[in-house]
C-alpha cells in the first residue's frame, strides 16, 4: 500500500497534482483531518488492493499545531508499505500573481493586512512542514505539464510510461475522419482484401485477411516505419503531458486492411509498455 500527503503553500498547484495523482491511479481524498487518517489506512490495508494508492490533500492550516499531523505520519512510516509527503510551493511573487488571477482570496487574508503579508504569514507558518517533507516540489516556473512531468518522475507506476493512454483505431475513409484522432495514418496504398471473393466476408481480425495485408513487402516496411515513429514520438508527448493519445489508422472501408494494421501496431504499443486501447470503429459496417 502507498499512502501519500500532499501539502503546501496556497496557490502552489495542490489541486492539479491531486488531479494528475489521480490519473496515475491514486485515490485522491481531499481535506482528510489527521485524526481520520490512521483509521482510513487501516481500512485501506484490508481493501484487498482496491486503495492501494491513496493521496490525502491535507491542509494543515486548520489544526492548532502540527503535531497530530507528525505524529501521524510517524505511525504511518512505520506501518507496511510506503508513506510519502509531498509539499508544493511557489515564490512570494507568482502565488500573489496567480491570486489576481483567479481573483480567488487567500486563506489567510481575514487575519493578515493585506494578500502579500497573507502570503509571507503562510510561509512562515508552513515551514515545519516542509521541513518533514519527502518531496519538495516548487511551481514557481513550471508549466501545468512540466508540473506532472515532475509528479510522474516521482510517482509513476513501475513499468507505467508516462500515465498515458493510447488509443489504437481502425477506420473507413468514406465512413469520416475520426474527429478525437491526434494522429492519423492512411493504408489505402496497400492491396485491398476486398477484392478477393473469398476474403471479403471476413475482417482484417481473420488470419487469412491478416496473412494477406502482410504478405506484400510494402505492408511490412511500413508497419516498421510507423513503429519508429512511434517509439519516438510517444515519450515525448508522455514527457509534454498527454494523459491520452488516438492513433487512427484508415483505409476505405474500415474492414480490413486498417483493421489488421491497427491489431498489429496496438500490441506494439503494448509492448512498449503503455497502457493501449485497441478499436475497430467501422469493422462491422457492411456497406
Amino acid at each position: 500500500m502507498e499512502i501519500l500527503i500532499i501539502s503546501g503553500l496556497s496557490g502552489a498547484g495542490k489541486s492539479k497534482a491531486a488531479s494528475f495523482l489521480e490519473d496515475m491511479g491514486f485515490y485522491i481524498v481531499d481535506n482528510m483531518p489527521a485524526a481520520m487518517i490512521l483509521k482510513f489506512a487501516e481500512f485501506c490495508a484490508v481493501s484487498n488492493g482496491r486503495y492501494d494508492r491513496v493521496a490525502l490533500v491535507y491542509d494543515v492550516r486548520t489544526a492548532n499545531s502540527f503535531d497530530e499531523l507528525f505524529d501521524v505520519l510517524d505511525k504511518l512510516k512505520a506501518m507496511d508499505g510506503l508513506c510519502r509527503m509531498l509539499f508544493l510551493e511557489a515564490s512570494p511573487e507568482v502565488i500573489i500573481q496567480r491570486y489576481k488571477e483567479t481573483r480567488r482570496r487567500h486563506p489567510l487574508r481575514d487575519r493578515s493586512d493585506s494578500l502579500p503579508e497573507a502570503v509571507r504569514r503562510e510561509w512562515e507558518l508552513m515551514q515545519p512542514v516542509r521541513d518533514r517533507a519527502d518531496i519538495v516540489v516548487n511551481t514557481t516556473h513550471l508549466s501545468t505539464a512540466q508540473l506532472r512531468s515532475e509528479l510522474l518522475s516521482y510517482f509513476a507506476a513501475a513499468g507505467e510510461k508516462g500515465g498515458m493512454t493510447v488509443s489504437v483505431m481502425s477506420f473507413g475513409f468514406k465512413h469520416g475522419l475520426p474527429l478525437d484522432a491526434d494522429l492519423v495514418f492512411d493504408v489505402r496504398f496497400m492491396p485491398n482484401p476486398f477484392y478477393i471473393e473469398e476474403l471479403r466476408p471476413l475482417t482484417g481480425l481473420d488470419q487469412a485477411v491478416s496473412d494477406y495485408v502482410f504478405s506484400f513487402p510494402q505492408t511490412g516496411d511500413y508497419l516498421k516505419r510507423l513503429e519508429e515513429l512511434l517509439a519516438f514520438s510517444l515519450p515525448l508527448y508522455a514527457e509534454e503531458g498527454k494523459t491520452s493519445l488516438v492513433v487512427a489508422v484508415g483505409c476505405t472501408g474500415g474492414r480490413h486492411r486498417s483493421v489488421a494494421v491497427t491489431h498489429a501496431l496496438a500490441e506494439f504499443i503494448r509492448q512498449q509498455g503503455y497502457q493501449t486501447a485497441e478499436n475497430h470503429r467501422d469493422m462491422s459496417r457492411s456497406g
